[in-house]
């Protein structure tokens, strides 16, 4: 990822991951989807999410219901 990117959330689900990106640009924070699954094993492998730097703290804390916290 590019600098001054952070990761804020990460889930093996691409709805969740999907989630997570519409709660926070309904609040305003540019955020990026990576998908780090296998192409040849859809089991294997992550979606995370990354914000800038200066974003990191209000996603976390936005994402928190998300993750179950």
């Amino acid at each position: 990822m590019e600098k001054g990117w952070k990761e804020v959330y990460m889930t093996d689900s691409e709805v969740k991951a999907e989630m997570a990106k519409d709660i926070l640009e309904n609040a305003g924070i540019k955020c990026v989807i990576m998908n780090q699954h296998d192409s040849a094993y859809q089991s294997f492998g992550e979606f995370l999410i990354y914000t800038a730097e200066h974003d990191v703290a209000r996603s976390v804390e936005l994402l928190k219901n998300l993750k179950g916290e």
